[in-house]
């Protein structure tokens, strides 16, 4: 007598060996269904893929009784492709990128990181950003004193100081003190020795305070009148719209 699916039990741990199993395996992962082989699966010895499907099985199953894998499916497709062919996906790269240090495919990780989106982003930029002293610890900081000013506000506005060099850090230092404001919600960036200029530190910034969700832009920071430097060398304001 057979058990209708709505009797079947829900996510059970598999007991048996992967070695007893039929070589096509269906999988369940993140709700996007795949069918492939343990062959396929285990392409890579010694990636963590390979090893969901080594030995004892790690995997609990669905309803169904398909191999259930918690990660994003709709990128998965991606990862059987590679491994099916060795197409390497020209679509989604940072996704799938992700998703390949999960699965610790190194062969793909590795070609991935040669493409210009991944190349450019760990190579370039973040090399860049980290020659950029205590660089996420000031964005981190940025985002504390704008939700601190955004009580009952659209708009809040957050005074950065950004220097390139340690000339331009003493002169900041003494801007600074002729500045009429709280001192410390200013924040400062630099100074770094590296090729990229002022005006790409501060896109940069733009783009990691909007990768977090927040709204932002910045136009250089006009200081009262009299003032001794020209500050707009030096600060800028970033202003986080909330509404």
């Amino acid at each position: 007598m057979s058990i209708s699916s709505e009797h079947k039990p829900l996510g059970k741990q598999v007991t048996g060996s992967l070695h007893t199993l039929s070589p096509i395996v269906e999988l369940n992962v993140g709700g996007e269904m795949y069918t492939t082989t343990l062959s396929t699966l285990k392409k890579h010895p010694g990636s963590r893929l390979a090893e969901m499907f080594t030995g004892q099985p790690k995997l609990r199953t669905d309803s169904e009784g398909r191999f259930f894998i918690d990660r994003p499916g709709t990128y998965f497709k991606y990862i059987l492709e590679y491994l099916r062919s060795n197409q390497v996906p020209t679509q989604c790269i940072q996704d799938v990128y992700k998703e390949a240090l999960f699965y610790d495919i190194e062969p793909l990780i590795k070609q991935l990181e040669d493409s210009p989106q991944i190349f450019g982003e760990l190579v370039a930029r973040k090399q860049f950003l980290a020659r950029v002293p205590n660089y996420s610890e000031n964005i981190e900081l940025m985002i504390r004193i704008a939700r601190a000013e955004a009580v009952a506000s659209r708009r809040s506005s957050v005074i950065v100081c950004v220097v390139r060099t340690e000339e331009d850090a003493a002169r900041c230092q003494d801007a600074l003190n002729s500045l009429d404001m709280d001192k410390k919600s200013v924040v400062k960036f630099g100074p770094w020795k590296a090729a990229p200029s002022i005006s790409d530190l501060l896109d940069c910034i733009q783009m990691d305070v909007e990768a977090k969700g927040y709204k932002i832009s910045f136009q250089p920071h006009i200081a009262e009148k009299g003032f001794r430097f020209k500050s707009h060398d030096f600060f800028y304001k970033f202003l986080f719209t909330w509404w």
